[in-house]
């Protein structure tokens, strides 16, 4: 393993922007440099940044102050280098990436990230990068961990959104419809309307019927409440899905998703002639500061991350289990993705069509 006065770490935060990714940037310098005499170099803007050897000073001085910053202080992209085409050198974007890490004196990288980061990740294990993962998604969805810091904090955005929207729906006796993050899970969808305590929640993992929302609401206008529809962006109906098919896409081929909540809400007033409109809290949930479940997950993240480091455990992604922070294979973070399983959709009387 490198001697520890030549351990020089690189740093980086892939895909959406997330609450808490500062407070594990935080946790891993200070243990790192304090406790083994570590170096680290801040990558920049995701993978675009060891593509590019796009870098920033990090330090003790340039992490303080940061644990209740939203964001993240080394920028984010979704580029993804192994869709790079070659360079005038032949050389692929996973290539460019292992060479710059070598040329800048990385020895072991950190990445931060969901699927698609951690996927590239491990990809980059298998040509000689010494890679250790810290699962980031405000959706939940990574496989292998209990939480993801950053989900406690947009669920409890949401909520907050949903509780002010009743009194709105309630004095104007009109459907309003949440559109939330979610695109493969409904877990945020999930837990803040149960929360905030939703008449309907659409997700993922289970296709709706317009026809059946539109009767459910029509038989909330009956009580003297006014129905609120959560619904993950991600959600789908049973039948025609046309509306999407022309949606530009990432670099990741992922959909770039939205209008699920406005669709509903035109459906839901052409059909039952109540008024009905539409919130799309979008990136709200992912800004702000983070919730103190995710400041102590996130800083739990990070520090067992930079002992995985030191230990040479590379290949390893860190995960919440129970409450244990442990260390799983990559691989096994990435395999398959954490689906709300159908025993939860009862459990939450969650209307599915």
């Amino acid at each position: 393993m490198t001697s520890v006065a030549r351990m020089r770490v690189g740093v980086l935060t892939g895909g959406g922007d997330c609450p808490g990714l500062n407070a594990v940037i935080r946790a891993l310098v200070r243990r790192g440099v304090k406790d083994y005499g570590y170096e680290f170099v801040g990558l920049r803007d995701g993978w675009r940044g060891p593509l590019e050897g796009d870098t920033i000073p990090l330090d003790v001085s340039a992490v303080r102050g940061i644990l209740p910053r939203g964001g993240t202080i080394l920028g984010t992209s979704r580029t993804n280098p192994l869709a790079e085409g070659a360079a005038e050198d032949g050389r692929s974007g996973a290539e460019r990436v292992r060479d710059n890490l070598a040329a800048l004196g990385v020895n072991a990288l950190v990445a931060i990230g969901g699927e698609d980061t951690l996927g590239v990740a491990a990809h980059l294990g298998d040509w000689g990068v010494q890679v250790v993962g810290i699962p980031k998604t405000i959706d939940n969805d990574l496989g292998a961990t209990d939480y993801t810091f950053g989900f406690d904090t947009a669920v409890n955005i949401a909520m907050e959104a949903i509780d002010r929207l009743h009194t709105t729906a309630e004095s104007h006796h009109r459907a309003l419809i949440v559109e939330v993050m979610g695109r493969n899970a409904g877990w945020i969808a999930l837990h803040a309307g149960m929360a905030a305590g939703a008449s309907v929640i659409l997700i993922p993992e289970r296709p709706f019927s317009v026809e059946q929302v539109c009767s459910y609401v029509k038989r909330r206008f009956q009580t003297r409440y006014a129905p609120i529809v959560v619904v993950a962006e991600g959600a789908r109906l049973q039948q025609d899905n046309a509306w999407l098919t022309d949606q530009p896409r990432d670099e990741f081929g992922h959909v770039r998703l939205g209008g699920i909540g406005q669709f509903l809400a035109d459906e839901i007033e052409k059909r039952t002639g109540k008024e009905a409109r539409a919130t799309v809290l979008g990136h709200i949930q992912r800004g702000g500061t983070p919730t103190a479940f995710d400041r102590v997950l996130a800083t739990r993240f990070g520090l067992e991350a930079i002992d995985a480091v030191k230990d040479g455990d590379f290949g390893k992604m860190v995960a919440l289990r129970g409450t244990q922070v442990v260390r799983v294979p990559l691989i096994e973070a990435i395999r398959e993705l954490k689906r709300v399983p159908p025993e939860r959709y009862a459990e939450a009387e969650v209307f599915f069509g």
